[in-house]
């Protein structure tokens, strides 16, 4: 894109977002009586005539005598209209000329700073527009500062540097800081452009300093909640702390979701005890709870909720809560059809709103009827989806093929995927899925090509690393690169409880029991799991609990009693449940 086509377009974004952001409403007031006329006879041919060499071609003429009008009558509109002459003609540094002008003329001309910070943002002339913020936010009314400085980040996103943009605003913030009213708002506005530039541990001071001086805003504690994935010792006992008093369900409901996706489910729990029992009628809170007890494989508990949150939303139709309404419904079948209440899943299935994910409501119909033995019209199901788009399109083909691998029909899988990868070679989830679909197969090479084309792709995703590493350990080959696989994984997402599991067992497989029974044990505990609790018990069968090893293998089968690898690991093992 050549340099003035760049120009033009970041000014039509920032123009949107400083007049948009910044824009506060009034309440209708009397109209005034018409103000006397400023204009003589010259001054109004003038602006004529400004007017006409514009519409004639000549807008770069125009704006010259319409900004000559402006500053002998000293009136805003003309201002804005040479700006907008200016602009017209695709000259920002005119327009800039003309916004300046219009501030020296009329120092209190709030809607002048916001020109000049927007052109000069559009000019990339990023240390002035830093100045030009300074201006503009200190000018506004302290009541309205809290909301601009919010707009911020938006306001910059734009610009390329990303640390020169969070430098500039940091030092244009310098007074907001001081401030009682404006500080929190200030550090987090600061925290979320020091994160966007990739400085954490910037991003981090700047929510620690914001929630310092100002214990409840929300602000503050929603950035900690965005960083903590990198930084959860330094930041979950602030948010932990905060979350003693009432705060918000929103905040605390998103607080439970950071946890839920650290993988510290206790915790998470117990966030949404407390949110259930301080407001019972946030019915989201229900609604995650469920889906979390679900997960942990505690059936009861999460069916409750989830009723709850059913009965909550039962006359709401906000495309939110019907989505919602999907999910849950959806859950309520797959834990009805686990205890074998097969009728009253399909009481459930029954019930899902129009629009419900075609795809999602298939593989759970499909699911249900091959429990049931109807393996031919379980296919159909899947078969006769008609997808809306591409996205749903893949999204069929990769439904199809793990119910092909679920059900032991895994060359179909693969003629599926590999056509389909075929078409589309570099999907990363149709290489995913086609990796899974040769190890089924014993293609080993093959999977492994797949698998090193997606670390090549994508090598701050841990999935491949794991997989590789996990199938080598599992084959018991290669056990060094295999561990050096799974550390990869496990630098990537060290919370993971699979990739733990694999970093458990290629342990193992070394001879290092001590290790990989602590690691395992771990794992177990944070996400309860049949497959973890099969290795779990071979370690602990190898270092002669017996009993302990039966007691997790046991467990294992409630959770998932046709998980293969527990299978056959009791079948290696002889033991008889």
């Amino acid at each position: 894109m050549i340099a003035h086509m760049k120009f033009w377009f970041r000014l039509a974004v920032l123009s949107s977002c400083v007049i948009g952001a910044w824009a506060q409403p009034t309440a209708p007031t009397a109209e005034p009586p018409p103000p006397q006329s400023a204009l003589d006879a010259v001054l109004f041919y003038q602006i004529l005539l400004g007017e006409l060499n514009t519409r004639q071609g000549s807008p770069g003429s125009g704006f010259s005598i319409m900004l000559d009008a402006a500053r002998k009558t000293r009136d805003p509109a003309l201002f804005q209209r040479a700006v907008d002459m200016a602009l017209q003609a695709r000259s920002g540094d005119a327009a800039l000329q003309a916004a300046q002008s219009w501030k020296r003329e009329i120092p209190s001309a709030t809607e002048a700073s916001r020109y000049v910070l927007q052109i000069l943002l559009a000019l990339n002339r990023i240390e002035d527009a830093g100045k030009a913020l300074a201006v503009s936010i200190n000018e506004l009314p302290l009541d309205e500062q809290p909301g601009a400085i919010a707009s911020v980040p938006r306001l910059f996103g734009m610009v390329q540097d990303k640390s020169l943009a969070a430098d500039v605003v940091e030092k244009a913030l310098t007074q907001a800081f001081t401030q009682a009213r404006t500080a929190a708002a200030a550090w987090t506005t600061v925290g979320r452009m020091r994160r966007e530039a990739g400085q954490i541990t910037k991003a981090v001071a700047a929510a620690t300093q914001g929630h310092a001086t100002d214990p409840q805003a929300t602000g503050p504690l929603v950035l900690a909640l965005s960083l903590m994935a990198s930084s959860n010792s330094t930041l979950k006992p602030m948010v932990d702390a905060a979350m003693t008093t009432d705060v918000n369900p929103e905040l605390r409901l998103g607080y439970a979701r950071t946890l839920v996706s650290l993988q510290l489910y206790p915790d998470a729990i117990a966030q949404l005890v407390q949110l259930n029992g301080r407001h019972p009628q946030f019915a989201e809170g229900w609604l995650i709870h469920g889906l979390v007890l679900q997960e942990k494989g505690q059936l009861p508990e999460a069916e409750k909720r989830l009723e709850q949150y059913v009965r909550l939303i039962a006359n709401s139709r906000t495309p939110e809560h019907q989505a919602g309404l999907a999910e849950a419904l959806m859950s309520l079948a797959h834990m009805a059809q686990k205890q074998g209440q097969l009728d009253r899943a399909n009481r459930w299935l029954s019930q899902m709103p129009a629009g419900t994910d075609p795809i999602k409501l298939a593989s759970r119909q499909a699911d249900l009827l091959a429990q049931q033995g109807h393996l031919d019209e379980a296919r159909r199901v899947l078969a006769q989806v008609k997808p809306a788009n591409a996205e749903q399109a893949l999204r069929k083909i990769l439904a199809q093929s793990h119910w092909l691998r679920e059900h032991r029909e895994v060359q179909a899988a693969y003629t599926l995927v590999r056509a389909a990868l075929d078409k589309k070679p570099d999907d990363t989830e149709l290489l995913t899925e086609l990796s899974l679909v040769c190890e089924k197969l014993k293609r080993f090479d093959e999977m492994e090509a797949l698998l090193r084309q997606l670390m090549a792709k994508a090598p701050q995703e841990a999935h491949a690393f794991n997989a590789l590493g996990y199938s080598l350990a599992d084959r018991n080959i290669r056990l060094d690169e295999a561990r050096q696989l799974i550390e990869k994984a496990v630098q990537l997402t060290p919370q993971d409880a699979y990739i733990q599991d694999s970093l458990g067992w290629v342990m193992f497989r070394q001879g290092r029991h001590p290790e990989a029974l602590r690691i395992l044990q771990a794992a177990y505990k944070s996400r309860p799991d049949a497959e973890i609790a099969a290795h779990l018990g071979e370690v602990l069968w190898a270092t002669g609990q017996t009993r302990e090893a039966g007691t997790i293998w046991r467990e294992g089968l409630l959770l998932k009693a046709d998980n293969e690898t527990l299978v056959e690991t009791l079948q290696r093992f002889n033991f008889k449940p």
